[in-house]
């Protein structure tokens, strides 16, 4: 018998822009709280050579709802606790400024508690005001959570909240096929399961460079702004579809730990910034936990140098072996294409890391 537990997603819906005023405003105020914040804290520091918690800063924020400020002690408490928060992640003494105005100034944010957004008659009420939204995703269903609202590059705001999803607890559907996936710039995806094709790169920004680039010369911001949109919505839009797609496919899926962070830093940037490994990873895990498929990264280290069928290390090697797209390995004598061979040694790396995991549960 199957039980049932709770998750949490985020939600993402679009205000309507005759509210980017009123959430401007706030968002200003909010900017100052962090400012007030940054600057006590390090007098503190430099005063009695310590750090200081969230709950010291908002001794000093209370009443401050009551000097004109628009956002209430709530989204206070809120900032206090972000600010202390990425203070600890960056290991810093003093966080940047949060700019209101000039061509530097930081894009709008106002976070909000549990509770504090109310969802009522196709609206959001929040801090004494009505803001329209397009809802799809049927707000009314679930219970709001915190979150916060934000602005995009192009003065749009969003609504991020948390809401609890019912998740089935017990044995796992049956899809006894797994996958690896070889992640990779001449093809976006290789795969371990020959009854499907190969997905080749879809060049979205390379695609609408040009135009990207007449609006720079140009001096168009917006226009620059709604091609970058254009670019990540597009991008998106498929990695959401082959995601799930393979998830409704496949009972496990293994995917190789490509670093995208390093190789980002190097001339090949522009095509690995423009393929978004990180995004379809991160889609592929919260979209598996959703329908209880097991995901992994594993190690790709030497995937493409090694024949699946004798595990021989012959395949093509360094930088002049990138171009080399199917291979005979000389041991054996099989034939492989570069992104699916890869792929099998990670569906083996998976399987063995998935073997493993069940032999230390069992004793």
């Amino acid at each position: 018998m199957r039980r049932c537990t709770k998750i949490v997603r985020t939600l993402r819906q679009r205000v309507k822009d005759k509210h980017a005023r009123v959430l401007g405003e706030m968002a200003r105020d909010v900017n100052l709280t962090w400012n007030f914040c940054n600057e006590l804290s390090f007098k503190i520091l430099e005063r009695e050579h310590r750090f200081c918690n969230s709950a010291e800063l908002q001794k000093y924020l209370n009443g401050a709802s009551r000097e004109g400020l628009r956002v209430g002690s709530a989204v206070f408490q809120q900032v206090a606790d972000e600010y202390v928060t990425r203070r600890v992640q960056h290991k810093k003494r003093r966080l940047n400024w949060r700019r209101s105005g000039g061509s530097r100034r930081s894009l709008g944010w106002i976070p909000f508690k549990d509770r504090a957004v109310q969802y009522r008659n196709g609206q959001i009420h929040f801090n004494g005001h009505a803001l329209g939204l397009w809802d799809s995703y049927g707000l009314p269903q679930y219970r709001l959570r915190s979150g916060n609202f934000s602005e995009d590059s192009r003065g749009r705001w969003y609504l991020n909240v948390t809401v609890e999803l019912p998740e089935l607890v017990g044995p796992r559907p049956l899809k006894p096929t797994e996958l690896g996936i070889d992640l990779g710039l001449k093809e976006f995806a290789g795969f371990s399961d020959e009854g499907i094709d190969n997905v080749e790169a879809q060049r979205f920004y390379r695609e609408l460079e040009p135009a990207l680039a007449i609006a720079q010369r140009a001096g168009k911001k917006q226009r620059v702004k709604a091609i970058h949109a254009k670019i990540a919505h597009r991008r998106k839009d498929h990695q959401h579809q082959l995601s799930t797609a393979l998830v409704q496919r496949y009972g496990a899926i293994f995917v190789g730990n490509v670093n995208a962070s390093g190789l980002s830093k190097t001339g090949m940037a522009k095509s690995v910034l423009d393929a978004g490994w990180s995004q379809f990873r991160n889609s592929l895990r919260y979209k598996c936990a959703d329908a209880k498929v097991s995901f992994s990264e594993v190690d790709e280290a030497f995937s493409t140098q090694t024949c699946s069928v004798c595990n021989s290390r012959t395949g093509p090697k360094g930088r002049e072996g990138l171009g080399i797209r199917e291979w005979v390995c000389p041991e054996c004598g099989s034939t492989h294409q570069r992104d699916r061979n890869a792929a099998k040694i990670i569906l083996a790396a998976g399987r063995r890391r998935l073997a493993a995991g069940i032999l230390i549960a069992s004793g």
